[in-house]
This record gives structure tokens, sequence and C-alpha cells, in this order.
């Protein structure tokens, strides 16, 4: 009897160590996945779940510009019409950015303090794709008269100014005159820190970048126009519909030149556990695309949440099999009751049956004795 009520107590034990351990693997994994905020845009812009964020990352081969977004979303968006998908009036269908980094270049204030930044050149609704926390300022659009506008970070915001309330203020690209449209926050997550480097960032327009390089606004300056980064933000009516209908515009999935992340399914738990099966595949670099930093934070995190989720599903084992031990030992249980029931029934029929047959004997003898 000890023996049995010991094994009770350590397989209860067992199911609630591996429930909790799932239920903090579960929360762990929530976070870190929420943490890449880059890849909730989508949510962000449609509260109502029914549309699909993808990026497209280009080799440096590539044929993909500033002239090509028209485009695919001409594309795009005749087959969403044929998918009967309704654009309401003044309403935009498709939110879209591109960006491309262009390298490093010298920064200066109108006093005497100088730095180095990385510089990124956007385009479309490409502060709607981040998750910067905006610190002083506003961001810049296309739309704005003047595409002389930079977002800067806030080390290099100190670097110039000693503040980051400096929205306004007017700083120097290689030269070229720009004002400070907005103040950005450094990158907080473990992963971004790693892939962000250590040098100071600002973001300019395409426009701009083409005023750093003497105004030069021509289609021939293709490298001007140059993308590595497309996103965006697609209605989707059905499963995989967003993903295919890029995917077919691009050529289909092998195509060598791009490669298209689904960011709205890739944090999902059941894919991440499968694919963590597949690790050395996931690892291998097929194009020879350089990734911008907040996709490589993104990488390393679905890196992490493959192996939290795969080790999540194995906590189920315990829980699973002591479930199916119920289930086998009520079954037996349930028999050895039936067969009770069954056999009492069976006596209860016996005597009634036993009870009829000798009312039937006493009332033919009584018929036999009335004559």
């Amino acid at each position: 009897m000890k023996i049995k009520k010991v094994l009770i107590a350590a397989l209860a034990a067992a199911n609630v160590l591996s429930i909790g351990t799932g239920l903090i693997l579960t929360a762990v994994g929530s976070s870190l996945a929420k943490s890449q905020g880059t890849n909730y845009a989508a949510q962000r812009w449609d509260a109502e779940g029914g549309s699909a964020q993808l990026s497209c990352f280009f080799t440096e081969n590539a044929e993909f510009s500033t002239y090509s977004v028209p485009y695919i979303t001409q594309t795009l968006t005749d087959k969403l019409k044929n998918a009967g998908v309704i654009v309401e009036e003044g309403q935009k269908l498709i939110p879209e950015a591109y960006s491309v980094t262009t390298g490093q270049m010298s920064v200066r204030c109108d006093r005497t303090a100088r730095s180095e930044a990385m510089i990124t050149a956007v385009g479309g609704d490409f502060f709607l794709f981040r998750d910067f926390k905006l610190l002083d300022g506003s961001y810049f659009s296309e739309s704005d008269l003047m595409q002389d506008g930079a977002v800067i970070d806030r080390v290099l915001a100190w670097e110039l100014y000693g503040s980051e309330d400096i929205a306004g203020m007017n700083i120097y690209l290689n030269g070229v005159k720009f004002y400070i449209s907005g103040v950005i926050d450094t990158p907080s997550t473990e992963q971004e820190k790693k892939t962000v480097g250590d040098i100071s960032r600002a973001y300019i327009s395409y426009e701009g970048l083409k005023l750093i390089n003497g105004g030069i606004t021509e289609e021939g300056s293709d490298y001007l126009n140059k993308i590595s980064c497309y996103e965006c933000i697609v209605p989707n009516p059905v499963e995989n519909f967003a993903y295919n209908a890029l995917d077919e515009y691009f050529g289909g999935s092998h195509n060598t030149t791009v490669s298209i992340v689904n960011n709205t399914e890739r944090f999902n738990p059941t894919k991440l556990a499968k694919k963590h099966k597949n690790l050395s595949d996931y690892a291998i670099a097929d194009k020879p695309i350089v990734y911008p930093y907040w996709e490589n934070a993104s990488r390393i995190t679905e890196f992490r949440l493959s192996g939290i989720y795969y080790f999540r599903r194995l906590t189920y084992i315990i829980p699973i099999l002591t479930l199916l031990l119920l289930i086998a030992l009520g079954w037996r249980a349930g028999g050895r009751l039936r067969q009770k029931i069954t056999t009492k029934l069976g006596d209860s029929v016996t005597k009634v049956l036993y009870n009829r047959s000798i009312l039937r004997e006493q009332k033919k003898e009584q018929r036999k004795n009335k004559k």
C-alpha cells in the first residue's frame, strides 16, 4: 500500500513539474517573441488580424529598386480585387516600406562636434514597420515638401549636441545640410544590441540620399534607388494568400535573388517546434544576402524560440502518458464494475425467473385440486 502511495505521489509531482515547466517556457517564448516588435506591424495596422506582414530581402545583384515598387503594388492590388477584397474610398490598401543601408558617413553639427553614423535610406511607410521609441520630434514622410529630414538615434544626438531634445537642429551628412526631424532611442533587446553594432545610426529619405550624391535624380542612377529590403502589409482573405501572391510575383520560392519572410507567422510555436529538427538547414545561408540588423535580431529570436517550443513539446509527454494511464485504469475499473453489475443483474433475473416458475407450478397445482 505504501509503494502505491509513493508511486502516485511521484507521478503527481512529475505532472506538476512538467506542466509548470511548460507554462514557464510558454511565458518565456511569448515574451521573447513580443520583444521583436518589428514583426508586429500588421497588428498595429490591422487590429482585427485580417492582414499579413511580409518582408523581402534582396541579394546585391537583384534588380529591384524604387522603380519596381509601383509594379509590385499594382500586382498585389489586382490579386486582392480578384479575390473580392473591397477597398473603401480613402483607405490605403497595402502599406509598404523599402530601405537600403548605404554605409558610414561623416556627420557634424552647427558646432564643432563630429561623428560617424551608419546611414539608411528609407521610403514608403518605413517607420510604421519599425518599433522605434521616438524621444523627440517626429518622423519624416514622403509627403513632406522638402526631403531633407533625418531621424537619428539617441547616441548620435548626444555626440553632436549633448542632448536628445534637438528636433529642428541641423546636421551635415558628408557636408550636405539636413534638419533633425526626430530622435529615437537605441535598440534595447539583447538580440538587437548584438546585431546593430557600436556605430550610431541615421535614417534619411531616398531623395535625401540623392542630395548627398550631388542632387542626382535621373533613373539612370540605379545605385541611388537600390532596395535591399521591401516590406508590406497585405490583406489576407484566405490562409497564405499574401505570401503566395508575393512568392508568385518573384518567380517562386526557389528564386535565387530574394528571401521572403512571413513576419506574421514566423514565431508560430507549432512551426518553430518542427523547425528545431532541421536547425542545420536553417543555419545555412543559401543566398548572399546582407540582412538589416532588425531582421538579424529576429532570426536570432526565431532560432532560440525553435528550441524553447521544441522542449516545451517534451513537457507534454508525462501529462499525456498519465492521461492515457488514467483512461486505461478507468476502463479497467469500469470493466470490473460492469462485471459486478452484470452478475448482480443476472442473479436478479435468475431469481425473478425462478420465482415466476414456482408461481406457475403453484397455479397448476391449484387448478388440479379444483378439478
